[in-house]
């Protein structure tokens, strides 16, 4: 993804000067840089966080860790910014109780939660036996190394 200062020196580079370039010379599915983010941004980060945190949950968690993870993923409701994303998250948590007893398990169930909101965006899903490739180990061809 370019951004924008990229594409100034790229149009300053062609022209001899930057004063070409448009306000809509970055990605137009996204804000500004400098400007807060827009729900899909919100959203792709806040997927990002919880599925590496899952990734890195213990395998064994004490019952403070447990109790710190359903904190964190009840608190999401309450606090998350975008209101009928927070809602919707609401709602998936109490027909489906998150599963905090281990890595694997947390990893399994982010995943499924993450499927049916990708699904009610018209979006593909996430092979959820992939999810530590994705979010822990990185491609088998060590590209991630």
């Amino acid at each position: 993804m370019a951004g924008f200062a990229a594409l100034a020196a790229v149009a300053s580079e062609s022209s001899g000067t930057a004063k070409n370039v448009t306000p809509t010379a970055y990605r137009s599915d996204e804000p500004p840089p400098g400007c807060p983010p827009d729900v899909e941004q919100l959203g792709r980060a806040t997927w990002t966080f919880l599925h590496a945190t899952a990734a890195y949950y213990p395998e064994k968690p004490t019952p403070t860790q447990r109790a710190n993870m359903l904190m964190l993923l009840k608190s999401l409701p309450v606090l998350y910014p975008c209101t009928w994303c927070a809602q919707d998250f609401g709602e998936s948590i109490e027909e489906n109780k998150p599963d905090v007893s281990g890595r694997v398990a947390l990893s399994r169930w982010l995943c499924e939660r993450h499927n049916e909101v990708n699904e009610k965006l018209g979006k593909e899903r996430f092979d959820c036996a992939k999810v530590d490739e994705r979010w822990k180990d990185g491609p088998p061809d060590g590209s991630c190394d």
